[in-house]
């Protein structure tokens, strides 16, 4: 014990000796300032989960406002809906993104365009929109390719479009 003794009051002489009572303080006010800004630090406060947005038209058509940047085969066509495949098929696990105006209240919407794979094509509902669209410089962000190879089978069945979230505004 006698060890530890002088051992910490070694340390605290020597302390003591290069800092004063100035860096004391300076050090104690910068940790009480630091510890104050930590309900400041960016985390997610959403006390309930974000509303869908308001719907008005037909799933079914071509002109649905979800569908801004689709190419394939509509779901709600073939078995399924805009958000869900239709039994016996498998929504791959990657997909292209669209930005669309949701006429109701005006917004803009991130859509995530997802298909479902596993059968072969629906052929029910073909819409091409491509709003928007830039020539293609990268495949990855193309809606053109095929989105099943993620998937078990890479056989193309229908497109869903599921609304991830609020787009920024453009400012």
């Amino acid at each position: 014990m006698k060890f530890l003794d002088r051992f910490f009051e070694q340390n605290a002489r020597s302390i003591a000796q290069t800092n004063g009572r100035r860096g004391l303080l300076k050090g104690l006010g910068a940790a009480l300032v630091g510890a104050s800004t930590i309900p400041l630090l960016p985390v997610a406060r959403a006390s309930e989960p974000a509303k869908p947005p308001q719907e008005s038209g037909d799933p079914g058509a071509c002109d649905y406002w979800r569908y801004c940047a689709v190419d394939g085969y509509l779901c709600e066509c073939c078995g399924g809906s805009y958000n869900s495949c239709p039994p016996g098929t498998e929504m791959s696990p990657i997909t292209w993104i669209g930005t669309c105006t949701n006429p109701v209240d005006g917004r803009n919407y991130v859509i995530s365009y997802n298909d479902c794979c596993g059968k072969t094509q629906c052929n029910s509902c073909l819409c091409q929109r491509d709003e928007g669209d830039r020539p293609l410089y990268r495949s990855d962000k193309s809606n053109d390719v095929n989105w099943c190879l993620g998937a078990t089978s890479s056989v193309y069945h229908c497109s869903t479009a599921i609304v991830v979230g609020l787009a920024f505004d453009k400012d």
